[in-house]
């Protein structure tokens, strides 16, 4: 059997950007809190493959990990679009506030249903089904390795889905926080099939 192992790393959380959407946008990470990235380095897989969404915060993330004392960490880590957020077309940048003034839509637990498209951007469910792809991609150039993923709350609530076999609207259930560990690890049996495990989802940093 072939025991391939995902460490999905939410990004650090966001500098301030006055409480608007940023979604699938660039926004920067907040750094500054040593304590949480002196616990990644510590829980953090060694000679593991480092993989990272192509929004600047998740390499943010690693750098500040890396600069904790993981100097196995690449400077400059594979990056995948397909790992990205949630692209919320139109909505990016409008004050949260104002949009979603009586709450977030529930009990979807995120600014928009799985199934319900915002103008110009994309569902939840396409997120679940791009990075399913990712994850297969991963899976089978990595075989039986340690893969730490710096993703984002939508990206891993997906690897959620697919591992779970669960709708799209059940994995939005999940939290993840800023800076959690989730592990996944996928099973290859031969002709016995496949299988995933969950080893723990929303596991704090220290």
């Amino acid at each position: 059997m072939t025991e391939t192992r995902f460490w999905w790393v939410r990004h650090a959380p966001v500098v301030d950007n006055g409480g608007l959407v940023y979604g699938g946008t660039e926004v920067d990470a907040d750094v500054r809190e040593a304590r949480l990235f002196r616990g990644l380095s510590m829980t953090l897989p060694t000679n593991a493959v480092f993989v990272a969404s192509t929004l600047a915060r998740t390499r943010q993330t690693l750098q500040a990990v890396r600069a904790a004392g993981r100097a196995d960490i690449p400077s400059e880590p594979e990056q995948d679009a397909r790992l990205n957020e949630q692209h919320l077309g139109d909505w990016h940048g409008q004050p949260i506030a104002q949009m979603f003034p009586k709450g977030l839509p529930w009990p979807g637990f995120w600014m928009v249903q799985a199934e319900d498209l915002p103008p110009g951007g994309e569902t939840f469910a396409d997120v679940c089904r791009r990075v399913a792809a990712s994850i297969h991609d991963l899976k089978a150039r990595h075989p039986g390795r340690d893969i730490v993923v710096a993703a984002h709350g939508g990206t891993i609530r997906a690897a959620l889905r697919l591992a779970l076999d669960v709708t799209p609207a059940a994995a939005l259930a999940f939290s993840v926080d800023n800076c959690s560990i989730t592990r996944i690890d996928h099973i290859e049996g031969g002709a016995l099939g496949e299988a995933w495990r969950i080893g723990g989802v929303n596991i704090p940093p220290d």
